[in-house]
């Protein structure tokens, strides 16, 4: 991870990205029961890994909003690629990898309703728009992750995509390295 100088954010997204990490246990838990209903028919991970993820992707978010934004980027892409990597270990689609990072920005949009409400009329736009954007990389970043380990899947095992329980644990192992990073930005953050 790279140290950039703190970058001035604006107060209306320094607001945002608290209230996000106030939230965070709550988005998890609704993020989390969402995905386990579109479980059936698919290769589970296990709740506590995918609760891990989720948790590590809703911190990235609340620190993409804030002045640690650069420093936060290059984990933000390594943890939503993760998810799309771990999404095709899943049996998703590419339409599944982004209906379910929609729903994450449709909770966000639901329970950051009253702040965004609450802005200066010309704060309000702009700081949905800097979310929105965010959380379109993410989908981006989800996407190119699934595209990438469908290829390398095929091409290793002659065209028959068929997660080993080695590969799971070695994409569940990248969490480790992935949290790392999120405690190194909460540490520069808490100065």
């Amino acid at each position: 991870m790279a140290t950039h100088p703190l970058k001035v954010s604006a107060p209306s997204l320094v607001v945002v990205g608290r209230r996000i990490g106030s939230l965070r246990d709550s988005l998890v838990a609704k993020w989390a029961r969402y995905l386990a209903e579109r479980q059936t028919g698919t290769v589970m991970l296990g709740l506590p890994a995918t609760e891990r993820l989720l948790r590590i992707i809703v911190d990235l978010l609340a620190h993409m909003s804030g002045p640690l934004r650069r420093e936060a980027d290059e984990t933000w892409f390594a943890a939503t690629e993760l998810y799309g990597r771990l999404a095709a270990v899943r049996g998703l689609s590419a339409g599944e990898v982004v209906e379910e990072l929609q729903y994450l920005r449709e909770l966000l949009t639901r329970d950051l309703a009253d702040i965004f409400v609450a802005l200066p009329a010309r704060q309000q736009l702009p700081t949905l728009l800097r979310i929105n954007r965010v959380l379109d990389r993410g989908v981006a970043n989800a996407v190119v992750g699934y595209t990438d380990a469908l290829v390398a899947t095929m091409f290793s095992r002659e065209g028959v995509p068929v997660p080993t329980t080695d590969h799971v644990q070695q994409l569940l192992g990248q969490l480790d390295g992935i949290e790392a990073e999120l405690r190194m930005l909460g540490e520069r953050s808490a100065r």
